[in-house]
C-alpha cells in the first residue's frame, strides 16, 4: 500500500514508518514547509495546513495516518502553549481533511491519533469505548480532534480514532522520564498512588495501528492500550523491581502542582481505568499484556 503520516519524526512515527517499509509497504511523509527531508527510505509529500495544499505526489494513496501533535509534557501549560496543543491537533486534523476532500481518488482509511484522556479524571471506574469523555482541558481538545477526524467519513472514508495510553519505549515518550529517578535512587510513587496508568509498549501500538489500516472492519474509537492498566503504586514496585532499584520516596500532590501547575492534575494525579474492548472483541493477541513482562523486554 502506499501509506501517507503527518508526524512521521514522532515516537510512533518513527517506528511506524520503519515497520510499515520493512514490510514493504511506500510511506510518504507528509511535511511542512521549511520542515528538513527526511532520511527515511520513504519520501516527503509537501502540504501546508494553513493553505491546505498537499503535494501531487500524494495521489494514489491507499491510507492515511494521523499524528500531528505537539508534545503535551514538554512545557508549562500557560495560555499560549494550551493554544499551541489545540491548533497542533485540531487546526492539523481539519486541514488534513479538507486537503484529502479535494482529492479524486481519496484514500480507503484514516487512522487518527487521539488519547486516553479523553475520558478525563474517573477514579476507579472501568472504561471503554463507549464510556462518555471527561470535561477537562485534555478531554475537550481530545474531542474536537476526533471531532474533526471523523468529518472524514462523509468523503466516504473509513476513520478510526486510536485513543492512546501512555506508551512504553526506550526510544522516547514517559518512560525515559520515568526512569530517572530510579536511576539516581529517589524513585517513589507519584501522589496517592492510587491513580489508574493505562499503558501499551512501543511494539503493540505498532502492530495495532497495522491493524488498524488493515482490517476493513474496524471503525470508530479504537482503545490502543494493555487489557491490564496498573495503579501508580503498582507501576512503581514493578519498575523497582525491573531495574532492582527501591522506591522508598513519594513526589507529594501539593509538590507537583507547584512545579508542573495544571499539569500535574492532568497527566501525573489523573486516574484513567482503561480496557481495550475493541481490540479484546478482534481477539488480538498482545505481545506484551502485561507490564512486568513488557518492562522487562524493554529494558533488558
Amino acid at each position: 500500500m502506499k501509506i501517507l503520516i503527518t508526524g512521521s519524526t514522532g515516537l510512533v512515527g518513527t517506528a511506524l514508518t520503519q515497520d510499515l517499509q520493512r514490510a514493504g509497504h511506500t510511506v510518504c511523509r507528509l511535511v511542512r514547509p521549511g520542515t528538513s527531508p527526511g532520511t527515511s527510505q520513504g519520501f516527503d509529500v509537501h502540504w501546508n495546513p494553513t493553505t491546505g495544499e498537499l503535494g501531487g505526489a500524494a495521489v494514489g494513496a491507499d491510507a492515511v495516518v494521523n499524528l500531528a501533535g505537539a508534545s503535551i509534557a514538554d512545557k508549562r501549560w500557560t495560555p499560549q502553549r494550551k493554544s499551541v496543543l489545540r491548533s497542533s491537533r485540531v487546526d492539523t486534523t481539519r486541514a488534513l481533511v479538507q486537503a484529502l476532500a479535494k482529492m479524486s481518488a481519496r484514500p480507503r482509511v484514516l487512522v487518527s491519533a487521539s488519547a486516553t484522556g479523553i475520558y478525563g479524571n474517573r477514579g476507579d471506574e472501568t472504561l471503554t469505548e463507549t464510556s462518555q469523555p471527561g470535561k477537562d482541558f485534555l478531554s475537550e481538545i481530545a474531542k474536537e480532534w476526533e471531532s474533526e477526524a471523523l468529518k472524514a467519513e462523509a468523503l466516504g472514508i473509513r476513520v478510526v480514532r486510536a485513543r492512546f495510553g501512555v506508551i512504553l519505549s526506550k526510544q522516547g515518550g514517559a518512560l525515559p522520564q520515568m526512569l530517572r529517578p530510579f536511576q539516581f535512587f529517589v524513585g517513589g510513587k507519584i501522589g496517592p498512588g492510587t491513580q489508574w496508568l493505562s499503558w501499551i509498549t512501543i511494539d503493540d501500538t505498532v502492530a495495532i495501528l497495522r491493524l488498524a489500516i488493515e482490517n476493513a472492519n474496524i471503525t470508530s474509537a479504537l482503545n490502543v492500550v494493555s487489557p491490564q492498566p496498573v495503579t501508580n503504586t503498582q507501576f512503581t514496585k514493578i519498575l523497582a523491581t525491573t531495574l532492582r532499584r527501591p522506591a522508598l520516596f513519594l513526589a507529594p500532590a501539593f509538590a507537583l502542582r507547584l512545579i508542573l501547575g495544571e499539569m500535574a492534575d492532568a497527566l501525573l494525579l489523573s486516574s484513567q481505568r482503561v480496557l481495550p474492548a475493541q481490540l479484546q472483541k478482534l481477539n488480538y493477541q498482545f505481545q506484551h499484556p502485561d507490564l512486568a513482562t513488557a518492562l522487562a523486554a524493554i529494558l533488558k
